[in-house]
């Protein structure tokens, strides 16, 4: 397994494998590593002759210091987990300097209004912050295939519009949410919770079922309610939101539309801890 923390030489590396018939299929991450993002490997693997994965806490889609700062680092697990899926797939671990020259800054995108819904409401310059740092790792990487896992929805869908807006040419593939056993989707956050939290924040998951089950029968507004009335009753979740959108545009949903498909979407904090889940509901 080759390890580069230096884009130069990832670059003159992947220049080198030029041949007949080969894609790159590309995994970004910000270690942490868990099933989930074991998985997307795996399908990067199966659907690639090369498969690139970076390991990159990325300073700029922080928009609390606190959380930056707390984010979990795990970088020698991360490395013994993807070199037990394969020894071939090559690893970026780059600094920051590395992938910004120096100069940590976000550009400003226009991703047609999705950038306004929900993560964009209550983290202000998050996706300006995403979408600077995947289009500079595509550059580097220059992939064919990049997979993003469906938990962080609202960004796949921005990926998406980025590589439609910019015209590159990477096909971008949503991957199912992985989850624990009690229901809580897989994140790099969950390793934050103690062990008795971590097993109580299935019930965001379990919420979020309940909708599904409800949503054919009751109305929009009548589904918030039920969700807040819910959350008022569990002292260890502060919700943050509870949006049912409408899935491609992503704008809030006051009613239900023949012909339509919706996703529900939830923030919780939970022990300082911010957790964000999804599920579609048609």
């Amino acid at each position: 397994m080759l390890v580069f923390d230096k884009k130069a030489a990832l670059r003159a590396h992947l220049d080198t494998l030029h041949a007949p018939n080969q894609t790159i299929g590309f995994v970004p991450t910000m270690g942490a590593l868990h099933d989930g993002h074991l998985s997307l490997l795996q399908n990067a693997i199966q659907n690639n002759t090369i498969t690139v994965v970076s390991i990159f806490v990325n300073p700029t889609q922080f928009n609390n210091s606190e959380d930056l700062l707390k984010y979990p680092r795990t970088l020698a697990s991360d490395l013994k987990k993807i070199q037990s899926l394969s020894n071939s797939i090559l690893v970026y671990t780059p600094t920051v300097d590395d992938v910004y020259d120096g100069i940590p800054e976000s550009s400003a995108f226009s991703f047609d209004g999705l950038e306004h819904q929900m993560e964009g409401k209550f983290r202000p310059g998050h996706f300006d912050g995403v979408g600077t740092v995947v289009k500079k790792l595509f550059e580097i990487i220059q992939p064919q295939t990049a997979y993003f896992g469906e938990k962080d929805f609202q960004q796949l869908q921005i990926i998406k519009k980025l590589v439609e807006k910019e015209k590159l040419p990477i096909t971008i593939v949503g991957c199912p949410i992985y989850r624990e056993t009690n229901g809580l989707a897989m994140s790099s956050r969950n390793e934050r919770l103690d062990p008795i939290t971590r097993e109580k924040a299935g019930f965001i998951y379990a919420s979020l079922q309940k909708i599904k089950t409800l949503f054919h029968s009751h109305s929009i507004p009548e589904l918030k309610a039920i969700i807040e009335a819910d959350f008022q009753k569990q002292s260890l979740f502060q919700l943050e939101y509870f949006e049912i959108a409408e899935e491609t545009t992503l704008e809030s949903a006051e009613s239900k539309k023949a012909d339509h498909t919706y996703r529900a979407f939830i923030a919780v904090i939970v022990n300082n801890v911010r957790l964000i889940d999804t599920i579609s509901l048609n």
